[in-house]
């Protein structure tokens, strides 16, 4: 197996395993994909049937690092090579899909999300095996070019089984959300195997189905500046826990620290969270979501009720929390002198 896209989370989201019962564990199976750790937890499932998964499982990852992979000989990177040259290029249907996707999702964010940004990820280093050596920040005067071309997705066509772009400077790269598309398409291999009750964490982002035993699945929140848990949450049937944040990937140069989280307003590192937590039924959507409202900032109400996220955590630069209603509802939290504000979404 491959090892592709670093792991993107802001802080994990451990998954907190304790037993209703002693002697009644869930079965864990882990292995190791998009550069991170694979966790499948099962309920009532033996560990025999879940090797089994994992094989299963690990032929669809396969198949997600040939087609998507920003940096290294892929489907994506083709796509990327004709946009360059202006030229049209014939993709398979599964690929407009995910494609059309990101289209929508980056137009609901008001471009926050914007997958056509791979040159400027290119500039800060960060399509490359090798991000997290210390190397210079771009200069000005090459993100100011990146900004004056103004690649979106917008500049993106596609029809009748084919894509082109009216922009070259368009560099397409999935990984704002290519957790959330494995995560989909693990949980959906796993339904069709006919398991109920389970939870895929990719690097701490995660869907659940079913129930552990006879409670939900609880999943913790790691602290983003400290060791342990912030907070808690347990999953109803279907929802997905996505996380974007600025310490998780970073590279350091002359003292500064640059996080992996780019404000495509600006071409520069956004800094006015720490980490953002989404709790939604789509991994897909949870994960676009997180990148978008954490680049977002103080507008990030208006970008969560766009996107269609109603439970949001935010944890501003200044360690403060925000919180929608909906999520205030759902999370506890472990310690109770936090700083918090709710804020509704309109």
């Amino acid at each position: 197996m491959k090892l592709i896209f670093t792991s993107l989370i802001a802080f994990c989201l451990a998954l907190l395993i304790a037993c209703d019962q002693p002697g009644a564990p869930a079965t864990e199976a882990k292995f190791y994909a998009f550069g991170t750790e694979i966790d499948i937890s099962l309920w009532g499932v033996d560990i025999e049937t879940a090797n089994e998964m994992v094989t299963i499982l690990e032929a669809g990852f396969s198949n997600i690092n040939d087609t998507w992979h920003a940096w290294q000989p892929s489907t994506l990177s083709e796509i990327n090579q004709a946009i360059s040259e202006s030229r049209p290029i014939p993709i398979e249907p599964n690929v407009e899909a995910l494609i059309r996707q990101a289209k929508q999702l980056a137009q609901q964010s008001d471009h926050l999300f914007n997958p056509a940004a791979g040159k400027l990820f290119e500039l800060w280093g960060f399509h490359q095996d090798d991000w997290f050596i210390s190397h210079s920040p771009p200069s000005a005067a090459d993100i100011q070019t990146w900004l004056n071309a103004k690649p979106t997705m917008d500049n993106i066509y596609l029809d009748n089984g084919k894509l082109w772009c009216d922009n070259p400077s368009v560099k397409l790269g999935f990984g704002a959300f290519a957790k959330g598309h494995a995560v989909n398409i693990a949980m959906n291999i796993l339904k069709e195997q006919g398991i109920g009750n389970a939870i895929v964490n990719i690097g701490g982002d995660l869907q659940a189905i079913g129930q552990h035993g006879n409670r939900p699945w609880n999943i913790g929140i790691r602290h983003p500046r400290q060791p342990g848990m912030i907070a808690s949450i347990a999953l109803r049937e279907g929802e997905s826990v996505f996380t974007s944040g600025d310490y998780e990937r970073f590279f350091e140069y002359n003292g500064s620290r640059y996080a992996h989280i780019l404000d495509p307003r600006i071409g520069a590192p956004a800094t006015q969270a720490q980490s953002v937590t989404v709790l939604h039924h789509n991994p897909v959507e949870a994960d676009a979501a997180a990148t978008a409202l954490f680049v977002a900032g103080n507008d990030w109400p208006k970008i969560a009720i766009a996107m269609e996220v109603n439970s949001v955590m935010v944890i501003r630069e200044n360690g403060h929390l925000e919180m929608s209603p909906k999520m205030a509802q759902r999370i506890q939290l472990m310690e109770k002198d936090h700083v918090i504000t709710i804020r509704k979404l309109f």
